[in-house]
């Protein structure tokens, strides 16, 4: 794939996500104002998600997810909607996105490949949902099966995208992370442009903030990619991501991509505590709508995430409906009633399908160090104390709430309940205050309990906390850096900057931040970079298979394919990653994760895959027993198993470099 090709498709890709904004940000300009055009960046990507769902379980063409929004945009410009003095004054919203999605193409630039971590299985299920745009999606990795057992909306939103600016699944998945971040931080700075009169800028920080643990591993003389990553294992057993390493390690995982939606909501909730009752019946409705929609995608995307944001949702509809408690009739019932309503119906057909292996809930009983907790969430907590430091001078007595957590065990949890304690205790409460209650209480909870699953008594919390500490940095940094800048919008504190200079610095800050990644070792594997093409290491590390895998990727639908087996984050389950194409199985510990293993498949599978290399007469009777239609046989397959098979039955279609793809007749 030429450079001009991969130039090309960034131009596509932001050629569909434009016109699907574009489309919709008339539509929300009476009710949301100046917050409209960037609002209809993540509003018009989740309602094009919905409608191309829907069009998956219905098994017609995802294009079709289009029309409306075709429809919506001449009715826009038939009625002069598009005025040039209108669309330039929204020309700042516009650059911010561009600027952060640039900013993050450029770290995928530098480190592309589909290599480590969950990459292998990031992209098998983009290229799958791409592949056979159907609802449920097919399981590249268990033949026969759809991933009804696990959260894939968020592949199936970039694929389809995908489908439709005509983008490979290798060039999508290197623009997926740059759209979230673009779209994350446009909301950011419009919760900061709603909230604050200066530094509106200051809560897009949150997505470059390292933790406190990063700083120390710098300290004991760590090379950059251990201090990476062993600033995500602070907390013992445990993962604790925050969104610069989430964006530098570049996993395209239902956790980073919902960080687009979880700031959307934030935006869509603070708007609704801050404006409700300014609002007239079509703009509350509207509002409800879009929350809905952000909410009821939220378990599809990231599951975890609608246990966090739907009790605040029904929080902020409950403080809605306390302040207009003497209106006849109280108008805050609509929002707390209609978005849970509406979010669960939406996506009613997943619920009905799913097939989910969840646990119950178990207490904690080895909770954190209180020194690692400090260690990943220090910050928060010391911006808070040195904020609520006039109200610890007036009630020093609220410390004592520590006390009990520690005689329990849980000091963390009291460090934690000290800054919540005071914001508790403060009589006014805005937007700011809110959200850090909710993000501290989040941090003691998960210091008392965990959602059981499948990974063992030595990682019984791993998923709990990782899961839910990525939301409380969303919440508590939001949080934080609003308190933050209301404190220092106070005249006086900060003198103003000339404009010239204010622009002279801001554009210093950008060459730097697009400097970086050119200038860091961010190609961690040494797999080679400078790309946007994911798969193109494959022609210097493992060109026995870069020929045979586009062959693959250009078969059409409805193939399965028999590839060697051997565990999880390793190189195998290479094929039916990067093609998307179902294999009988690939990582079996994921699966085993998401199906639990009750009929015994875990083993069966396994030592059918390798009697279908090592057993000639079981060769063509396994495969039918599978469907299976291709059969590849690699370097993996030679190193995995003792290859003997029957060619009764097997013509051979593709042959180089000692790789052969075997076609079953019949």
């Amino acid at each position: 794939m030429t450079p001009g090709d991969q130039v090309f498709s960034v131009i596509c890709w932001l050629l569909v996500v434009s016109f699907l904004q574009i489309s919709l940000y008339p539509s929300l300009k009476k009710t949301l104002g100046r917050f409209a055009f960037p609002a209809a960046f993540p509003s018009s990507l989740l309602i094009f998600t919905l409608v191309s769902w829907y069009c998956g379980l219905l098994q017609v063409p995802v294009q079709i997810a289009l029309l409306p929004f075709a429809a919506l945009f001449l009715y826009h410009a038939y009625h002069h909607q598009y005025t040039a003095g209108e669309l330039k004054r929204e020309w700042s919203w516009e650059l911010i996105f561009l600027l952060f999605f640039f900013l993050m193409l450029d770290v995928r630039f530098v480190n592309p490949t589909i290599s480590y971590a969950e990459k292998f299985m990031d992209h098998a299920f983009l290229a799958s949902v791409m592949r056979t745009p159907v609802v449920p999606p097919l399981d590249p990795w268990f033949a026969g099966r759809t991933l009804d057992v696990y959260y894939y909306l968020g592949y199936w939103m970039f694929g389809c995208l995908a489908i439709i600016s005509g983008v490979p699944s290798t060039i999508a998945f290197n623009l997926s992370l740059p759209t979230v971040l673009g779209m994350a931080a446009v909301m950011m700075y419009a919760i900061g442009d709603l909230l604050l009169d200066r530094f509106r800028w200051l809560p897009i920080l949150v997505f470059f903030l390292p933790n406190p643990s990063f700083f120390y591993q710098v300290t004991i003389g760590k090379g950059l990619n251990s201090v990476l990553w062993d600033s995500t294992r602070t907390i013992t057993n445990t993962i604790n991501e925050y969104p610069l390493f989430s964006f530098v390690w570049g996993d395209l995982h239902p956790h980073v991509m919902s960080l687009f939606n979880q700031v959307f909501l934030i935006f869509l909730l603070v708007f609704v505590y801050r404006k409700w009752e300014s609002l007239g019946s079509r703009g509350r409705w509207l509002a409800c709508i879009l929350a809905a929609v952000s909410l009821g995608s939220m378990p599809l995307i990231n599951t975890w995430d609608v246990l966090i944001y739907a009790p605040i949702t029904l929080l902020v509809g409950a403080l809605v409906v306390w302040r207009n408690r003497t209106a006849r009739p109280n108008p805050g019932w609509v929002f707390l009633l209609s978005v849970p309503f509406l979010s669960v119906i939406s996506y009613l057909p997943f619920y009905l399908e799913l097939r989910a292996n969840t646990g119950g809930i178990s207490l904690v009983r080895t909770p954190s160090d209180p020194v690692q907790f400090l260690l990943v969430n220090g910050f928060f907590i010391v911006l808070f104390i040195v904020l609520l430091a006039g109200e610890i001078r007036r009630r020093p007595y609220l410390l004592l709430i520590v006390v009990p957590f520690v005689l329990a065990g849980y000091t963390a949890a009291g460090i934690a309940a000290i800054p919540l304690v005071y914001f508790l205790a403060k009589k006014e409460k805005d937007a700011p205050e809110l959200l850090a209650i909710a993000g501290l209480l989040l941090l003691i909870i998960v210091e008392f309990v965990y959602l059981r699953d499948n990974m063992g008594d030595t990682y019984f919390r791993m998923n709990t906390v990782f899961k839910s500490y990525l939301p409380a940095w969303i919440i508590l940094g939001t949080s934080g850096f609003l308190i933050a800048g209301k404190w220092l919008s106070v005249p006086g504190r900060v003198p103003h900057l000339p404009a010239r200079t204010a622009n002279l610095i801001g554009a210093a800050i950008v060459v730097m931040l697009f400097a970086t990644p050119l200038m860091t070792p961010l190609d961690l594997y040494n797999y080679g970079g400078r790309t946007l093409n994911g798969l193109a290491y494959l022609e210097s590390q493992h060109p026995s298979d870069a020929g045979a895998i586009a062959y693959l990727r250009a078969l059409p639908a409805n193939e399965t394919i028999v590839e060697a087996e051997g565990g999880d984050y390793t190189y195998y389950s290479r094929v039916s990653s990067f093609t998307g194409i179902p294999t009988i199985i690939g990582q079996p510990f994921h699966e085993f994760m998401w199906r639990g293993d009750a009929t015994g498949w875990y083993s069966t599978r396994i030592n059918d895959v390798a009697a279908i290399y090592e057993q000639p007469d079981q060769t063509i009777p396994l495969m039918e027993k599978y469907n299976a239609t291709l059969l590849y046989v690699g370097e993996p397959e030679r190193e995995r198993y003792n290859i003997d098979i029957g060619t009764a039955g097997l013509r051979l279609v593709y042959s180089a470099d000692g790789t052969y793809i075997y076609r079953l007749t019949g």
